[in-house]
């Protein structure tokens, strides 16, 4: 796990519990995270517990497991800049059939979010996040072992030091709880890419 000392909150919850191997948060009803595109609310009230990260290369590795029962639920891995500027990615809860695994970058104050249904009967997924300088690379897996891609994109003021980390929130009426182990800090997974290459600017 990374070291507690250096966690912080943005957003603090009325009710977590941090340990040697885990972190449980509580969500709160009507926390969210969004700005503008198609629904024209911003929302910046989600709990986050966050590390700051100079490196440009790094892979942030985390495990989550939830009891996401209400639409909208979600918890996952994200890097926050500020209320305009941030990435996450996370499974959020739909109905007792489907569930929305995917992900949003915000760019300058407007999100965009992909996402693919997966059965609602999953609770239990794994993200990693890799830094190449201002680009990123989300990915998910259900074991551990074998990363999927989600995206590649690019943070227009991620070029410098960032905060990192994890987040889960209730955007209606519900609360669950979300747990977060294997939280680990390390070396680049995203290889440099080995095909074209890049255009002379």
């Amino acid at each position: 796990m990374i070291d507690e000392k250096t966690l912080f909150w943005v957003n603090s919850p009325e009710r977590y519990e941090i340990s040697a191997d885990k972190i449980e948060i509580y969500t709160k009803p009507h926390t969210d995270l969004w700005q503008r595109t198609y629904y024209h609310f911003r929302n910046d009230s989600a709990p986050m517990l966050m590390f700051t990260a100079e490196e440009k290369y790094f892979s942030l590795t985390v495990k989550t497991d939830f009891e996401s029962k209400h639409r909208f639920d979600q918890c996952g891995v994200i890097l926050y800049l500020d209320c305009d500027n941030w990435l996450k990615a996370s499974i959020e809860y739909e109905n007792e059939h489907i569930q929305h695994l995917g992900s949003v970058a915000t760019n300058n104050g407007y999100s965009d979010w992909a996402t693919t249904e997966i059965d609602a009967g999953i609770k239990s997924m794994w993200y990693r996040l890799s830094r190449r300088e201002d680009d990123f690379k989300i990915e998910c897996s259900e074991d551990g072992n074998t990363f999927r891609q989600m995206r590649i994109c690019h943070m227009f003021n991620g070029g410098g030091k960032i905060n990192i980390g994890i987040y889960a929130c209730s955007p209606e009426d519900s609360s669950f709880r979300a747990t977060f182990s294997h939280m680990e800090m390390g070396e680049c997974k995203w290889l440099p890419h080995d095909g074209q290459q890049p255009d002379e600017e």
